[in-house]
């Protein structure tokens, strides 16, 4: 069919399903990318709702000689989907939790549903699904069994493939069926069934019971004792059961189709095995080394005590933790610079058990010279370390400059006697090529996330890419390892099958391919028949852009480098539910349109691809990045500090330069302008915004939503106000703050600065209240930063005299006070950069100021009330991104019985 008749046929096909479907540029861009280092148009993105909505898709892959590549969270590490077919997102309608049987232990659920949250509905009941990947906060049900998916705890609950009871399972002919385990005489019933259904059942059964086949898989494929293992499909289970083996345990093709990466069948329900919740206390011992070799020697002897995990963090990672905001919090527990962390976990029912085992081990890592600091923590820290550990693989895109950690071949398994030595070897194989490694995460279950740095915009990144990819899978084949312990085959590692397992078993996986899918339509190109592994890539050498002036300065790298800081792991997918900011917009819609991710990916292509003169000039961009809230969440909570807000503001300016900046953007960039007009007339000011006809006629011509309540001005402003109150004589114990009086508390919260000033006065303070230019945060907001600039350089100019160690400034109002620690030091010009982050390091949120004042004992419980009161806290987003709710918290508990309760919401 030619391409017209294919788009005829595709919109025909979107007016079919009860969904959507989606064949337009920024849609198809969005979801060419998971977070592996693959890129591929996708022909169309569908949104089913339904079965039946399935069915028709399957059907138009047959019809039309096209792909369907299913999709859930996207955030897979071997390019599992990315393709150029129709891609299918299961995460927006097929989320339903849909039976749970306690007294059986098992759940039954849709492929969206995110693994955390079934926890959250589990808990209840006493259970949990244990498979525990780093992403389990956003990941899903579907996704999770697709790529047999494990995490920190397998060595005690092993991969989702142990988990998974049953599947109801969209077959490529179109036809359904039910997937579970078989005793001898069900498992020849089928064999003898109609239609595909029976033909899977007689293929498996040819195969397998040939003798020196199963004796070839046995040969071939990795060692049973790596658990972790998924080396294309799991035919070596499959031979173990009892159709095929005296004693085994009952047939079950959920077995090869965890892992199957959804290239024989498409997921419909999954019932999953739950385990009762693990022992109430937790405690990990966090095991600090002067090199990766000690630490793998101390893994061996810390699997002998049965821990529930161990964990390793190399120096790398730590080093990335500096400057994240939310992580840097977390390495509280660090001494020294370690080159390695082992984070060791013991669950039991009491501290005092912990304490007993975790010393025991101990001694043993001391009596054989390994590590040199031993804490073990508990509580609400481990959760902190956790955290930590967790957000490595994201943490991995803040290193400066183009090369960067790449998945190639960082999931390798082997047994955990062989670790020390397969990364000795594995190590000096880098060497040859001049190259270090990253090292993190599974040590407990032989599998360390190894990670070379490349730069893949390189020819010789590329070359590398590949090199370093053969070599190592030669290397894993020599250890009996699996190239692959959990992140799946994918596109990355599907060529190096045939290496891993032998040519016969290579042939075998075909022939199970072919005959579930016999026209290949069902995710192509991963497993088996994969394209070699360095095409389609994300990155090809000479793909960089040519130099893109900005108003912020982004650093030596630019703009492009920090949009290319986002690798997909897809943080900002979390719901309101795993708590934080980020992202506000993707939480209410649940669009990948409206995530983080997305709007750095849009960025990311138009400035890399575009044959525009201004880069910026596509409606593309500002499409996607119109849900942006400028809330900041993302700059602190995603693991590479993608700093969306910032890179809107860019966008828009440039895009304006173009297109002209619309009426709306400019009156709400002009709203301080406005409100100091308006304030010398506030009740007139009041009567018009809030008389239904002018306030609706307002709201009209500006773009408002008409629901939304225009804010009113108070009857003075805070500088009048300041300027004729009686002031306090000063406690010159107490010293001088200056005050930053921001547009909006000056004249829409005006009691909100009063009640602050006579706070700080009636504490011995002076208050200074400078004239100064107003913050510009309206401005910024809307991308015009032309207009904010001169603002933020007068500011400076003013504040730089004012301002230091002695007399700080303190604001109110978070978003225009915070302004001066983020986008003033790379807004202003290169001369005031020194000066701007002088301002910035001595500037605070007006809770800030007041926790440290506490800290040092100028501020004391005696001055304040000893009533009994509960105060609910709702934190602004960018105090929450920029800063931290600590600070709140601990004034607002300093009365004595004041009692202080978060509440656990997102952005306002």
């Amino acid at each position: 069919m030619n391409e017209n008749g294919l788009s005829k046929a595709l919109t025909q096909l979107g007016h079919d399903i009860s969904g959507t479907l989606h064949t337009d540029e920024a849609m198809r861009i969005l979801y060419a990318t998971d977070a592996s280092a693959y890129r591929e148009l996708p022909l169309a993105v569908a949104i089913p709702e339904s079965l039946s909505d399935l069915q028709k898709l399957m059907g138009f892959a047959r019809s039309h000689k096209t792909s369907l590549i299913p999709r859930t969270a996207g955030t897979s590490l071997a390019g599992q989907v990315v393709g150029g077919g129709i891609v299918v997102d299961l995460s927006r309608k097929f989320t339903r939790i849909l039976e749970l049987n306690p007294e059986a232990q098992w759940v039954r659920v849709e492929p969206g549903v995110i693994r955390d949250e079934l926890n959250m509905m589990l808990r209840p009941h006493g259970f949990f699904f244990a498979p525990e990947t780093s992403t389990a906060n956003r990941a899903m049900i579907g996704g999770m069994a697709g790529n047999n998916s494990c995490g920190s705890n397998s060595v005690v609950y092993g991969s989702t493939r142990d988990h998974l009871l049953e599947v109801r399972a969209l077959l490529s002919d179109g036809s359904l069926a039910v997937f579970g385990p078989l005793n001898n005489q069900e498992f020849q019933k089928k064999c003898e069934a109609p239609g595909l259904e029976g033909t899977l059942y007689r293929d498996i059964r040819s195969l397998l019971s040939d003798s020196s086949n199963r004796e070839e898989i046995a040969r071939e494929y990795p060692r049973k004792s790596i658990r972790r293992r998924n080396t294309g499909y799991a035919l070596d289970l499959l031979a173990e059961t009892a159709p095929f083996r005296d004693g085994g345990a009952p047939f079950n093709f959920c077995k090869l189709i965890a892992g199957s990466e959804g290239t024989l069948s498409l997921l419909t329900e999954l019932r999953l095995h739950i385990e009762p919740l693990p022992p109430p206390e937790t405690g990990l011992l966090c095991v600090h080394f002067r090199s990766i070799d000690e630490s793998l020697r101390a893994n061996v002897i810390a699997m002998e005590f049965h821990p529930s995990a161990s964990e390793l963090i190399d120096h790398y990672i730590l080093e990335c933790t500096r400057d994240n905001i939310e992580q840097s919090r977390n390495r509280f527990f660090v001494e020294g610079e370690p080159a390695a962390i082992l984070v060791i976990e013991f669950c039991r029912d009491n501290r005092e058990a912990i304490a007993s085992i975790a010393g025991k081990l101990t001694e043993a890592l001391r009596e054989a010279g390994l590590g040199y600091h031993y804490p073990l923590l508990y509580g609400k820290d481990t959760a902190r370390i956790w955290s930590l550990r967790k957000a490595g693989l994201g943490l991995l895109g803040n290193m400066p400059g183009p090369a960067k950690p790449v998945p190639v071949i960082e999931d390798t398994a082997v047994e955990v006697r062989d670790l020390p030595a397969y990364i000795s070897e594995f190590n000096e194989i880098l060497k040859k090529y001049g190259l270090y490694s990253v090292h993190y995460a599974h040590a407990g279950s032989g599998e360390i996330h190894l990670r070379p740095i490349l730069d893949l915009k390189t020819r010789e990144g590329n070359r590398l890419f590949r090199a370093i990819a053969e070599q190592i899978a030669s290397l894993v084949k020599k250890y009996g390892g699996s190239l692959s312990g959990e992140h799946g085959d994918g596109r990355l590692r599907g060529e190096f099958i045939r290496r891993m397992i032998g040519e016969k078993n290579y042939g075998m996986l075909r022939q199970v391919k072919n005959t579930w899918d016999p026209l290949g339509i069902l995710n192509p190109g991963k497993i088996v028949d994969t394209p070699p592994m360095d095409t389609m890539l994300r990155y090809m050498p000479g793909q960089t852009a040519s130099e893109i002036r900005t108003h912020f300065n982004f650093g030596p790298w630019g703009i492009l480098a920090h949009a290319e800081q986002c690798n997909g792991t897809g943080d900002c997918r979390k719901t309101h539910l795993s708590g934080g900011t980020m992202c506000p917009s993707y939480m209410a819609t649940r669009n990948e349109k409206d995530t983080t991710r997305a709007r750095a990916n849009i960025l990311r292509e138009f400035l890399t691809r575009s044959t525009r003169p201004n880069r910026f000039n596509h409606q593309e961009i500002y499409e996607v990045m119109d849900l942006c809230l400028s809330c900041k969440g993302c700059k602190s909570e995603c693991p590479s500090n993608v700093d969306v807000a910032k890179l809107k503001m860019e966008f828009l300016q440039q895009y304006y330069d173009s297109n002209g900046t619309p009426l709306r953007a400019r009156i709400i960039g002009s709203f301080a302008a406005m409100n100091r007009a308006a304030s010398l007339f506030p009740r007139l000011y009041n009567a018009l915004i809030t008389f239904r006809p002018t306030s609706s006629l307002i709201k009209s011509v500006c773009g408002f939503a008409p629901q939304r309540p225009l804010p009113r001005l108070h009857h003075t402003t805070l500088r009048r106000w300041f300027r004729w109150h009686i002031v306090p004589r000063p406690d010159p114990r107490m010293g001088k703050v200056c005050l930053f009086c921001d547009e909006f508390t000056n004249y829409n919260d005006t009691l909100t600065g009063i009640h602050s000033v006579q706070l700080l006065e009636w504490l011995g303070y002076e208050v200074i209240l400078p004239p100064h230019e107003q913050s510009g945060r309206a401005l910024l907001s809307k991308g015009l930063l032309r207009r904010a600039k001169p603002l933020a350089e007068k500011n400076i100019r003013t504040f730089s005299p004012l301002v230091g160690p002695q007399v700080p400034l303190v604001g109110i109002e978070p978003s225009a006070i915070l302004s001066f620690r983020d986008e003033y030091p790379d807004l202003v010009s290169a001369p005031l950069r020194d000066a701007a982050k002088a301002v910035a390091a001595h500037t605070f949120l007006a809770e800030e100021f007041l926790s440290r004042e506490i800290r040092a004992g100028k501020i004391s419980s005696d001055r304040f009330t000893l009533d009994k009161k509960v105060v609910w806290l709702h934190g602004h987003c960018q105090q929450k991104a920029l800063s931290s709710m600590e600070y709140a918290r601990e004034i607002l508990s300093l009365p004595r019985n004041y009692e202080v309760r978060e509440i656990p919401s997102g952005c306002c």
